[in-house]
């Protein structure tokens, strides 16, 4: 017992689990990338794609037949073909059927199969199917021996490895797979262009990427819209691999009132219109966009149209320079033309494309003309017996008069030399073998000639026979052609691809222009002059200065802002749209924000909290916002000065803060404890002035802080605080020195009123 259980023991191969598990996963990446992800370059489909198209073939479901519940389809497909989920085969039938989805259908479809909206198909049992009239031109000649089978996965079922296309499919409608550590995605192209580039490479194989693309200058989506970028595009059909920018197209109407109305009437390629749609809005509801007044989506069958109109005075490009900014109206298509080619993953080039394409025809067409030589031979064989057994009839007839049986007769109509005459010139035309004054029938000739009508013994008949044998000569004669040169096999090729851009050409849809150079929307905004009002809960607006009329004295004013319950407006600027504003946090951070990015809001608005403006963390609060001078003459001899809570004080050049990103930086460094109460703008012949809680204050003057270089310290002691007590605001003045006496006569107090300055001190309760 134990001998055999160590006997056992020894029969087990130790094996590495670093090599079965790389061995595993590479097996498992593969029949991924081959069986499932990525298109073969020759028919441009999947194996999924590429089975229900056989299947729809099989069953007889072609464009000539009635329409088929597509439930029957992916019941064939799953039950002969595609072991995997109905769910994922009737997904791939349904894009195969969605004209956005691409450029030619493969399927015609009946019913709702989902729209550019997002909205899901119907249930497979409630849709109809059949092929498409392109599809024929895929699946043709399919029974000639063109391609080769394989056994399905259950090996009760024959499969095609690929399909006779007679297009280049995978270019025309384009492909997207994800497989293991690689994916596909292959924009559609014009099938017209496609077919004279490829007619282009016939006439001349060294043909340059420079020419073909004079044929075939870009993709050409079935949603249309406007490809941005001929550079990039040409860099993309060199390497296989690129990215360019895609536009939907929007026009300007005008209308009676005096407004303006942007249409949208088409969109980026795979961009969801309804998820767009809602996009545009919540940029208007947010005053990201603003000058928008109403949306509606007016798309039926004809086309795309969504209608978004403008308020009055809203100038039109500048609303659609933000929806290319802010929406999927402008989109990437990134690119990368892997497929399928002798059996391997292959990133290819556009030429590629089309090579393996006509060298796949190629074959094609030789097997089809090989196949229908073997026919044609055997058909005239056929006929040349028929023909002898006429020319040499009454014996024929009392042969077979005299058998017993059928086999008898048979075997006496082989063993017979028989003198031929009229049928030699017809033997000399279809058949190889060297004939003189007698001939030998084969048995596939006798039983045609045991089994032949009476009516072909009428003069008619034998007149057929002989049309027959000329016609099938000449097919014969043909067929041999392109079987042994390559001018007449790419003439055909040529003109089948000819034959399928005149039935199935359309013009192009997408345009393709130039790239753009970057472009600021600040280009297209009025710069016109505005208050921003800041309130102590943190809400920002921004309103047009020109809505603020002048009042007399004794006016009652109008309202700016309505705030709600303990909230207060604590800072007003008046600046111009483009005016940079800079936002200081307590925390010691600065942000950037130009003017016309500040929400517009009413008089009745307390406008938006600065949480959406700024990428503001929970704790933080904003505790000073001051413009950016544009000029650089503005700029020249100012610097920025900050102070504390603490009493610390800090200055710097004003063009260390000339450079910010979106997310902030720091603006100074703190204690703990402490916080920023106030950042100004000075010069150095000017007074700084820092007040305290406890009403203390100090003045001096700015030249005699000195300027740090960086943004990392903490600053200086502005001011001795006493315990509890803090800076409460910071203010900047005008110098001016007065007279040493100190006597205010008449001249001194004119000179103070014309250059000193005033302080008005405010308590906490309003004194």
């Amino acid at each position: 017992m134990q001998n055999n259980e160590i006997s056992k023991i020894e029969n087990i191969k130790p094996i590495s689990m670093y090599d079965e598990m790389s061995s595993s996963y590479l097996s498992y990446a593969m029949s991924v990338i081959i069986s499932r992800a990525l298109p073969d370059i020759r028919d441009g489909l999947k194996p999924v794609h590429r089975r229900i198209i056989y299947a729809m073939h099989k069953g007889g479901f072609d464009w000539t037949k009635h329409y088929r519940k597509s439930a029957r389809i992916v019941g064939d497909v799953i039950g002969k073909y595609h072991p995997h989920g109905d769910q994922a085969v009737y997904d791939a039938l349904v894009r195969m059927v969605q004209d956005f989805s691409m450029s030619l259908p493969l399927i015609d479809g009946q019913g709702n199969f989902g729209s550019i909206d997002g909205d899901p198909p119907a249930a497979m049992r409630y849709t109809e199917t059949r092929l498409s009239k392109i599809s024929q031109y895929l699946i043709d000649d399919i029974e000639k021996n063109t391609v080769k089978y394989r056994s399905n996965y259950d090996e009760t079922e024959k499969e095609p490895t690929v399909l006779p296309a007679q297009y280049p499919n995978l270019l025309v409608n384009g492909a997207g797979g994800i497989a293991v550590g690689m994916a596909t995605s292959i924009p559609p192209h014009n099938l017209g262009e496609v077919i004279d580039g490829a007619l282009a490479l016939i006439d001349n194989k060294d043909i340059k990427l420079n020419e073909l693309m004079k044929y075939i200058p870009g993709p050409d989506f079935p949603t249309a819209g406007t490809i941005i970028g001929k550079d990039i595009i040409k860099q993309g059909y060199k390497t296989g691999r690129g990215s360019f920018k895609i536009r939907g197209n929007i026009k300007v109407e005008n209308l009676k009132n005096g407004r303006d109305r942007l249409v949208i009437t088409s969109i980026p390629y795979q961009v969801n219109k309804s998820i767009l749609n809602e996009r545009i809005a919540e940029l208007v509801r947010d005053k990201k966009i603003e000058g928008i007044r109403d949306i509606r989506d007016e798309s039926n069958r004809e086309g795309i149209r969504v209608a978004i109109d403008l308020r009055f005075n809203v100038e039109p490009e500048t609303i659609k320079r933000q929806l290319y900014k802010y929406t999927s109206i402008e989109s990437s298509f990134g690119f990368n033309t892997l497929a399928i080619v002798d059996n391997k993953p292959k990133t290819c080039n556009l030429k590629e494309f089309l090579e393996n394409f006509l060298k796949f025809r190629e074959d094609v067409v030789t097997k089809r003309a090989k196949y229908d030589l073997k026919k044609a031979k055997d058909r005239a064989h056929i006929l040349i017996g028929l023909s002898i057994s006429v020319e040499n009839l009454d014996k024929v007839i009392k042969i077979i008069r005299s058998s017993k049986t059928p086999e008898i007769a048979k075997k006496s109509l082989l063993g017979i030399k028989w003198k031929i005459n009229k049928s030699l010139k017809l033997i000399k035309l279809t058949e190889d073998k060297k004939v003189k004054t007698s001939y030998s029938f084969t048995e596939p000739q006798v039983n045609s000639i045991l089994e032949l009508k009476l009516q072909k013994l009428t003069a008619l008949g034998i007149n057929e026979i002989e049309n027959e044998i000329k016609k099938l000569a000449e097919l014969i004669i043909q067929y041999k052609k392109i079987i042994n040169s390559k001018k007449e096999l790419l003439k055909v090729i040529s003109d089948e691809l000819k034959l399928i851009k005149e039935k199935f050409s359309v013009p192009r849809r997408t345009q393709i222009i130039d790239a753009i150079l970057n472009y600021d929307i600040e280009e297209t905004i009025q710069k016109e002059s505005v208050i921003i009002t800041v309130t102590l809960q943190g809400y920002i607006k921004r309103g047009a200065l020109n809505k603020v009329k002048q009042q007399k004295r004794g006016g009652k004013g109008k309202t700016g802002i309505k705030t709600r319950e303990e909230d207060s407006v604590v800072q007003t600027l008046s600046v111009n749209t483009h005016t940079q504003v800079l936002f200081f946090s307590t925390e010691g951070l600065v942000y950037r924000v130009k003017a016309w990015k500040i929400p517009e809001g009413s008089a009745s608005s307390r406008g938006k909290s600065l949480f959406n403006i700024l990428p503001l963390k929970n704790h933080q609060s904003i505790s000073s916002i001051m413009p950016y001078p544009e000029e650089t003459s503005d700029k020249k001899g100012m610097h920025i000065i900050f102070a504390t809570a603490k009493g610390k004080i800090r200055k710097n050049n004003l063009e260390d803060f000339s450079s910010i990103n979106t997310s902030g930086k720091i603006a100074m460094k703190l204690d703990v404890d402490d916080k920023i109460v106030g950042v100004k703008i000075c010069k150095d012949d000017q007074d700084i002035i820092l007040s305290t809680k406890f009403g203390k204050c100090i003045r001096f003057k700015a030249k005699k802080l000195r300027v740090f270089k960086g943004r990392s310290s903490k600053g200086i002691r502005g001011i001795n605080l006493h315990d509890k007590d803090t800076i409460v605001s910071l203010s900047i003045i005008d110098h001016y020195s007065s007279k040493k006496n100190g006597k205010l006569n008449k001249d001194v107090k004119s000179e103070i009123k014309a250059k000193e300055k005033y302080i008005l001190s405010i308590t906490e309760n309003g004194y």
